[in-house]
């Protein structure tokens, strides 16, 4: 028999669920209200400091303050005073160029260069197809003394210099070129649009070893992958090996995809956030390359190169031959765009392999080492496939996993 309750108990009840409503809401827009104060409060103490330079600087400063420049510098100094070393801001221009190596069409002269340790020029490491460059006879190797009339001496980075030789199309640059006689020549070059392809080497090497050079992972990455290594095997590859020395990994998906095309079933990679939560960044199907794959690497290889060589070895069974890896392995927010065109990247995640393991921070340690002397490293841009010391190393490690070696 059911019981009725009293108007007077049901009262009680409401009353008591009331207090308790009100008790937890008083709870959470206590902690809103702190938490509002006190981003409120920092907000304040950043905006009073950077008010207060400001007074001081245009109150006495000799030299005129270029806008622009002083803004990118606050959003650069912000994004390096956050504690992560991997986030990034990005002017509008240098964005710009970004957007463009990722889809791997540029405007400029049609080069990659580094600076030279030994010359301190600006050197020649690539020249592209249907470039300015290429129609002027510019040929890698050589130098570049001087762009719009500034030393390549005087310009320490190599982004920088890569800067300079990109411009709107129709835009000219000035550059003084040393030739392979090293014969001095002055330059002018329109810039043109052009192809950079991630995969710039795709050969036989020792007859039967299927050399690959992949210089990044980019948008095109995937589709430049599976063509080169289709093409490989069909030559009769009876190994591979996949060189990805200073490949900076910039696009992850392009690793994954990759790496997806390498080895059998199962996890790849995955992405661990601040509070401990896992998610699974991609699976690979059961399709899998069944011939010895190396993977030669340096310092440089960062990113989703250190992914793709991790999962090669994990899951695909690849020797991996050269130096300590960069260790980056972490993931990368998509670019958050603002409102004069430029961009910023925070770091959102670690990166962990399909034994949950990370790289970050320690590399990965190569099976076989393959360490410059410093005469090699003097030499390493002057080596090609058949006299570089560590590509004979991997191309014998991968030929030995064939017995033929």
């Amino acid at each position: 028999m059911s019981k009725k309750i009293s108007l007077g108990v049901a009262a009680t009840i409401a009353i008591i669920a009331m207090a308790v409503t009100f008790s937890l809401t008083m709870v959470v827009s206590m902690q809103m209200f702190n938490t509002t104060v006190s981003s409120v409060k920092n907000k304040e103490r950043q905006y009073n400091k950077l008010s207060e330079i400001d007074r001081f600087v245009r109150s006495g400063e000799y030299f005129s303050i270029d806008e622009d420049t002083l803004n990118d510098r606050l959003a650069a100094g912000y994004m390096n005073g956050i504690g992560d070393k991997y986030a990034v801001y990005y002017t509008a221009k240098e964005y710009s160029e970004k957007q463009a190596v990722e889809k791997g069409t540029l405007t400029g002269i049609g080069v990659a260069v580094v600076n030279d340790s030994s010359s301190g020029y600006a050197r020649v490491i690539r020249v592209y197809d249907n470039s300015p460059a290429s129609e002027a006879g510019i040929q890698v190797g050589c130098f570049i003394t001087a762009i719009d009339d500034e030393p390549t001496r005087n310009i320490t980075s190599s982004a920088r210099l890569t800067s300079k030789l990109l411009g709107e199309e129709g835009t000219t640059t000035n550059i003084t070129y040393l030739t392979p006689d090293r014969q001095e020549q002055q330059l002018s070059l329109v810039h043109s649009n052009y192809r950079t392809p991630s995969i710039s080497t795709a050969q036989l090497t020792a007859e039967t070893c299927g050399y690959i050079r992949i210089d990044a992972f980019s948008t095109g990455t995937a589709s430049e992958f599976k063509t080169a290594v289709d093409n490989l095997l069909q030559q009769g590859a009876a190994c591979l090996v996949f060189d990805l020395r200073d490949n900076t990994g910039e696009n992850l998906n392009a690793g994954l995809v990759a790496a997806d095309y390498c080895v059998p079933s199962g996890e790849i990679a995955k992405e661990q956030d601040k509070d401990g939560n896992i998610t699974v960044l991609r699976m690979s199907d059961e399709n899998e390359i069944n011939v010895p794959m190396v993977c030669l690497v340096n310092g440089s290889t960062a990113g989703s190169a250190e992914l793709f060589a991790n999962a090669l070895r994990k899951m695909g069974g690849a020797t991996i031959v050269g130096t300590k890896t960069a260790g980056k392995g972490v993931v990368l927010s998509d670019a958050q765009s603002f409102s004069d065109g430029s961009a910023a990247y925070i770091t959102t995640g670690l990166l962990l392999d399909n034994e949950d393991q990370t790289w970050d921070g320690t590399g990965l340690t190569p099976d076989i080492d393959a360490t410059l002397s410093v005469d090699e490293q003097n030499a390493y841009y002057d080596y090609t496939i058949n006299t570089d010391p560590q590509i004979s190393k991997a191309v014998n490690a991968a030929m030995s996993l064939t017995g033929q070696n």
